[in-house]
């Protein structure tokens, strides 16, 4: 082996060694931690903005399903990672507004967390199986009351509004529903049109479709106004019952304590992605109204919205070990 190519081999190696680190943290994919099964209505909002942010960020961004406790152990692996940038947790309204007061031994606080972008929100839908014989909220409620004890409501997990809408029901209308939690809007709408479940407030962008082609029928939506995708369905406050109005929203944070030039280059690619004509009109054929909030004013937000739910959290009793 000559002297040349060998002198060349040592001074590539010296550089490769210098930049190695360096180099393979910037090659190193992110990922992006949902907190749900997949098949959910987070699914195609987080992999729809995560390769737009990827192409700004000029990195590659894998999306990781790790459903259970309601987003916490997505929450928890993302809170026990390293300040980088190297991991984002998708937060919901359930997990950052409900979970810090529903579950009373959490190893996490949104203290450990900081807003990248709360990127949509949507309405949650009250759907029943065909087989149901209602197709108003007065007839379901009347078909509820002549079946004491026998139905159960399907939420896509505890501690939700899909849960808490639930007993809300319950309380004001009189009624004695069960409930059965799934892991996720997926295996929930799964189940409804299958029919193991029968009542249920799902996820706008999972059950619209299911609406769509007969598989299951919506009653009524929890949205200020109509959603867009299903335009002749009422809202409860058009019923007269506007304590039901509410909207879950989805968003991206990141480890507290990552540098701010690292949330920041972060921010500007989130805002960039839910900017873009293209990606909001995906976003807002699955029914979500693109917000775009970020900095303090999601924080706030969080903090004024958790109050609300620990006063209904209160009146359910509903406690997590």
């Amino acid at each position: 082996m000559n002297r040349t190519f060998l002198r060349h081999l040592f001074i590539s190696t010296i550089a490769l060694a210098a930049l190695g680190p360096a180099n393979a943290m910037a090659q190193a994919p992110v990922r992006v931690i949902i907190g749900a099964a997949a098949g959910g209505a987070l699914d195609p909002y987080v992999r729809t903005v995560s390769e737009a942010m990827g192409r700004t960020l000029g990195k590659t961004l894998v999306v990781e399903n790790k459903p259970g406790a309601n987003g916490n152990i997505a929450a928890q692996m993302v809170r026990d990672a390293p300040a980088d940038g190297a991991i984002i947790w998708v937060g919901t309204q359930s997990m950052t507004e409900i979970n810090p007061v529903a579950y009373t031994n959490l190893r996490w606080s949104m203290n450990d967390f900081v807003p990248v972008i709360k990127g949509v929100a949507a309405p949650l839908v009250l759907i029943t199986h065909p087989s149901v014989p209602a197709k108003t909220l007065t007839d379901l409620v009347a078909y509820v009351k002549a079946n004491p004890g026998k139905l159960s409501y399907a939420s896509f997990s505890p501690g939700t509004p899909s849960h808490f809408l639930g007993a809300q029901m319950n309380e004001r209308f009189g009624l004695d529903l069960g409930h059965v939690p799934y892991r996720g809007s997926g295996p929930q709408t799964s189940d409804l049109v299958a029919g193991h479940a029968l009542i249920g407030f799902g996820q706008l962008g999972s059950v619209a479709p299911q609406v769509a082609t007969g598989k299951l029928n919506a009653i009524a939506v929890t949205g200020p106004q109509r959603s867009k995708l299903l335009p002749e369905v009422s809202t409860f406050a058009e019923l007269g019952y506007n304590e039901f109005t509410t909207t879950v929203w989805f968003g991206l944070f990141l480890r507290a304590g990552t540098p701010d030039a690292t949330v920041k280059s972060y921010v500007d690619a989130a805002v960039s992605a839910h900017n873009d004509p293209e990606i909001k009109a995906k976003l807002e054929a699955i029914g979500f109204d693109v917000v775009a909030e970020t900095g303090v004013k999601v924080s706030e937000s969080i903090k004024q919205q958790t109050e609300r739910w620990r006063k209904l959290i209160a009146n359910t009793n509903f406690k997590v070990e």
